[in-house]
């Protein structure tokens, strides 16, 4: 029997065929390579010292941690930028009467809140109406303020104030943040501070709260990123916040893993952040400053009602090296009392008190303020202050320095610690000190008439007691008018005032620094104005990874 040709010829080329094929497989398994990219998911754990009392925009004035979560979860009708210029939040624009009495605001257009439901003029009428009612259970400075002011709601978009008389510094009222009248209307006004929608607030911010979470108890509050506000979407699941009683704890949580960042840490602690193997850390420019205010009234000591005598004090402090050894350079150098880079500070107006120990002698001297032994003393007593600040790290060793350098000049500041910020206001209002040491958060207008005019000895923050005519009228001219140009001559004013009395010293601008461990990855941190800033890049924040096949030349190209 002859072999069948054709059976050879196709088992052939079936062997063939899978010669080829297996070829095939090799080049192209050569040509593929495993790639390690981003992943959704995870959760981003952030530490922070404090705790919330309330998450309500309405009650967090005298809170750091309630401020800064706010900030996340609602929105203004304006805010401030870093500049002090007035820009959208949840209005897109505004606008004054011919009089100045009455200011126009018209809503962004599709804004809803974190459940879905439209944002209206109603919202914002509602929430400034409850200020204003009687049984309102908040600071009693705001509920004088907006009693004054009558609301019109014009329609769902459009919204008014009017006000009695001229005060231009009243649109920074409206940078507080808006609260949906749909969840709250059924409260009444007197509960609430303590109603069940303070624990899982709906606002329009950039997080949105996770419902059934009891963060009072667990010391963990966890947000959601909220889709309407990140379009792009991330990476990142959700953010939780650990609440931590002192910066040490925190700092033990970091170097533990337990938080991936670590927010607000005193600038004592930057150094040993810095120092922590697989570490970043973001610093940033702050929005408040530390100073000194002089006790010039009859309480404060009789020392300090002499100018040349506060101006000593000024001479006789080296913050360059209180900045730089104590703060370890987390600080700002500048003088008076606005931040540096807003349109109303005037440094070419202020006097610089560079370190002059010769001057602060020399000025002591002329005053009657004489070196002995134990010390400067004039008709044998001795030149003694009371200087008072937080018990917190930061302040303490800041008071603690200036303490030793005046002691140098024979200078015997007396410190008192206090243990928390209700100790300081008291002691501040029964002007129960000599030289304070405080923080201060100015606001984002230049209007500073309850902190430095005549009348806020009485009804304000002017703790100490400076009595300044022309300050005070230069104040209350700079609430009149509207224009920038018009009113920076008045602060000009002001500032000569201040500059001539030296009613207190700024010592520096603050500096945030922000820690980060090297397991998150995609992040940038720029200038954090306010603290959703911190978080500008967050759809490049990733903690996950997944493996995925690629070409290998794309892989090298990467």
């Amino acid at each position: 029997m002859k072999p069948d040709i054709r059976w050879q010829a196709l088992l052939a080329l079936v062997g063939l065929a899978l010669v080829l094929m297996l070829l095939s497989y090799q080049v192209q398994s050569a040509a593929l390579c495993t790639a390690t990219v981003p992943a959704a998911g995870g959760t981003f754990v952030e530490g922070i010292v404090g705790r919330p009392a309330t998450l309500n925009p309405l009650f967090s004035d005298a809170y750091p941690v309630d401020r800064e979560l706010g900030n996340l979860i609602y929105d203004g009708l304006v805010r401030y930028d870093e500049a002090g210029q007035v820009v959208p939040a949840l209005a897109e624009a505004w606008s004054y009467s011919e009089d100045g009495l009455t200011l126009s605001f018209t809503l962004r257009e599709g804004v809803t809140w974190h459940d879905g439901q439209p944002v209206t003029a109603r919202d914002v009428a509602f929430t400034y109406g409850l200020i204003q009612d009687e049984a309102f259970p908040g600071p009693d400075h705001l509920q004088t303020l907006w009693q004054s002011v009558t609301i019109t709601t014009v329609d769902e978009r459009q919204i008014q104030f009017t006000l009695t008389q001229p005060y231009v510094p009243f649109i920074e009222a409206t940078t507080r943040g808006i609260l949906p009248a749909h969840l709250l209307e059924d409260v009444p006004v007197a509960d609430l501070a303590t109603a069940a929608f303070n624990a899982a607030p709906v606002g329009t911010g950039p997080f949105m709260v996770q419902p059934g979470q009891d963060w009072q108890r667990t010391g963990r509050l966890r947000l959601t990123p909220n889709p309407a506000y990140w379009r792009q979407g991330v990476q990142l699941s959700d953010l939780e916040f650990r609440f931590f009683s002192n910066a040490d704890d925190l700092l033990a949580a970091f170097r533990a893993g337990e938080v991936h960042g670590a927010n607000g840490l005193p600038p004592t602690l930057t150094p040993q952040v810095a120092a922590e193997t697989g570490t970043r850390l973001f610093t940033s420019i702050a929005p408040r400053y530390s100073t000194l205010l002089f006790n010039v009234g009859n309480n404060g000591a009789a020392a300090l009602k002499t100018k040349e005598v506060r101006q000593a004090l000024a001479y006789g402090l080296n913050r360059t090296a209180l900045v730089d050894g104590v703060l370890a350079g987390q600080g700002i150098e500048f003088e008076g009392p606005y931040l540096l880079g807003t349109w109303m500070a005037r440094p070419d107006l202020l006097t610089a008190y560079t370190y002059q120990p010769e001057t602060t002698a020399a000025l002591l001297d002329t005053a009657g303020w004489v070196m002995g032994d134990g010390g400067r003393a004039r008709e044998g007593a001795p030149l003694a202050l009371r200087l008072v600040a937080l018990d917190r790290p930061e302040q303490r060793a800041v008071a603690e320095d200036v303490a030793r350098q005046w002691a140098a000049a024979g200078i015997n500041a007396q410190l008192s610690l206090l243990p928390d910020v209700d100790a300081l206001r008291q002691t501040l209002v029964a002007r129960a000190y000599d030289v304070a040491l405080v923080e201060i958060t100015p606001p984002g207008d230049p209007d500073l008439y309850d902190f430095w005019s005549q009348e806020a000895m009485v009804r304000g923050q002017n703790f100490a007691d400076w009595n300044n005519r022309r300050a005070s009228e230069a104040l209350e001219a700079g609430r009149q008018v509207l224009s920038q140009n018009e009113r920076a001559p008045h602060y000009e004013a002001f500032l000569r005032q201040f500059d001539a009395d030296l009613p207190a010293l700024t010592l520096y601008q603050h500096v945030a620094a922000y820690a980060l461990r090297e397991e998150v990855q995609g992040v940038e941190i720029g200038r954090v104005w306010q603290p959703r800033d911190r978080y500008h890049t967050l759809p490049a924040w990733f903690l996950n990874y997944r493996e995925v096949t690629v070409s290998c030349g794309a892989e090298s190209a990467g």
